[in-house]
């Protein structure tokens, strides 16, 4: 059964969520995982009628028979993620890394209050620098550390792998994207790890080996929260004029829009070396594909996707075309 991995390859925002919810109902995957950075990191799933803004539970949480893992890599805050799990009834089917990093309110609080991180970072303010920070000196407390936790307490590598020995599906959704990757995005003004599919494998325990698929998510017109360079960036008014008005799920900032960077996506491409891409608001260049069938999206929406695939030398197997999870074209 296949091993598949979920990750953006612009500034965040692609649509991961979406996409990840998507492949955990469509496939049945027997277990989603969590990688990536932690709780400053939201994703948003739109399913049956009902929004779920998620910030450190698995966005296949939606599928019922699917188990929900957070991997040793992923930060963890225990208000955070209990109070997800509560809110979405997910009480026995999660279980967290005891390695996995915690993050505590002093880290918080440094975050919010350093210069650095607040005014020219801009940070989002959950306190990851400082957790990881206190990681590499060995200071900062584990997810066994914290009472609340222990019944979530699990080995998700151990997990992962022996599921993967028996012939289960595994999903393992990353965080942010590949141009906010702290080792190859738009230093300083990054996340503060690194967010490309190797770095997800590792989060989660899983070897290069294991993996089958990795999925990379761009969007149509990408956006970004925060400072940093934007090649493409559309001003105000255009983002006025076109409707493309967003806001950051966790911070509520508002996001930044430009126009599909094909250079800088092969960058992504080169980096991940997906097996297949998945594009999201393709409603943003054809506003009808929606309920249309494939081969009846208009010319413009057409040409977009050709001139995608023929410059990423990649096929595009997944198309979102609205908001709800199963608003998607699938050519796989």
């Amino acid at each position: 059964m296949p091993c598949t991995i979920v990750v953006g390859g612009q500034w965040g925002d692609e649509a991961k969520g979406k996409i990840a919810s998507y492949l955990t109902v469509k496939d049945n995957y027997s277990i989603t995982c969590r990688a990536g950075l932690g709780p400053g990191a939201g994703h948003t799933v739109i399913y049956q009628g009902k929004e779920y803004r998620l910030r450190q539970v698995p966005s296949g949480f939606i599928n019922p028979n699917s188990k929900l893992l957070l991997g040793a890599g992923v930060l963890i805050n225990p208000e955070v993620v209990l109070k997800e799990i509560s809110d979405y009834n997910l009480e026995g089917r999660v279980g967290i890394d005891f390695r996995a990093s915690v993050i505590d309110p002093e880290q918080i609080q440094r975050d919010r209050t350093n210069e650095h991180l607040s005014k020219v970072i801009q940070s989002t303010g959950s306190g990851h620098g400082p957790a990881l920070a206190d990681r590499a000196l060995r200071v900062g407390k584990l997810a066994k550390d914290i009472d609340q936790l222990r019944p979530y307490l699990t080995d998700v590598a151990e997990e992962l792998n022996d599921a993967l020995d028996r012939d289960q599906s595994v999903l393992v959704e990353g965080t942010n994207g590949f141009l906010l990757s702290v080792l190859y995005g738009t230093y300083p003004h990054t996340v503060a790890k690194d967010s490309t599919a190797s770095t997800v494998a590792a989060d989660v325990g899983l070897s290069p080996l294991r993996i089958d698929d990795v999925v990379l998510v761009f969007k149509t017109f990408p956006t970004r929260v925060g400072e940093g360079d934007f090649p493409t960036e559309m001003s105000a008014e255009e983002i006025q004029s076109r409707g493309f008005i967003e806001h950051g799920t966790v911070t509520g900032r508002p996001r930044r829009v430009g126009s599909f960077d094909f250079e800088l996506a092969k960058k992504a491409v080169t980096i991940n070396h997906p097996s297949m891409l998945a594009i999201s608001f393709l409603d943003r260049i054809d506003p009808d594909c929606r309920g249309k069938s494939y081969k009846d999206i208009n010319v413009e929406a057409q040409k977009f996707l050709q001139e995608v695939e023929s410059s990423l030398k990649t096929p595009i197997k997944l198309i979102g075309t609205g908001p709800d999870v199963m608003d998607i074209f699938d050519l796989r």
